[in-house]
């Protein structure tokens, strides 16, 4: 296993607020990375390709786990603290959506590849969450997707901690007075 207690994982259901704080947290010095799901999704519709959601599940998950495992990697090649737009065991959240299998390869990742043990999430927040070209979930999918999100770190053995429903100045200096205690 190899593990980094310098890379933070943002995770919860769509439209909660997770790519805003991570670009607060960027605009403050710290090292982000984005979404697997959101760019692949803007990658696959600008060449026409199939790996997304609502063509190929599989294909998509398996570009989310490259993308993942990726980030991960050019994380450990640099210092500080790296926050990340979901992780890794997002993908089996998402696959758990789906009513697909697990590979036996997400599940060695996952082990493999292991974040700060504490992961932050973002609750579902009725007031912020919108439709959008990426997002085609409803409100009720992304509440769907927070409670997968929470059981599935916890199975893997992560802490969460939930972000507050704030200003996003007040969430981002949460997490970050959270990770000085």
């Amino acid at each position: 296993m190899i593990n980094s207690t310098k890379n933070i994982v943002i995770t919860g259901g769509p439209g909660s607020g997770k790519s805003t704080l991570i670009n607060i947290l960027s605009s403050k010095g710290y090292m982000c990375f984005p979404e697997a799901g959101r760019a692949i999704i803007q990658d696959q519709v600008l060449i026409d390709g199939n790996a997304l959601p609502w063509v190929d599940r599989k294909a998509f998950a398996e570009l989310m786990l490259c993308w993942d495992m990726r980030s991960w990697n050019i994380a450990g090649d640099l210092g500080g603290i790296h926050f990340f737009d979901r992780g890794i065991p997002d993908i089996v959240g998402y696959l758990n959506l789906c009513c697909l299998p697990i590979p036996a390869h997400l599940e060695a990742a996952i082990w493999q590849f292991r974040y700060h043990n504490t992961v932050f999430i973002a609750p579902p927040w009725p007031e912020i969450y919108k439709q959008d070209n990426e997002r085609k979930q409803t409100f009720e999918e992304a509440i769907q997707t927070y409670q997968t999100m929470v059981t599935c770190y916890q199975n893997y053995g992560y802490e969460l901690i939930e972000l507050p429903c704030v200003a996003i100045e007040e969430r981002a200096n949460f997490v970050i007075n959270k990770l000085q205690q």
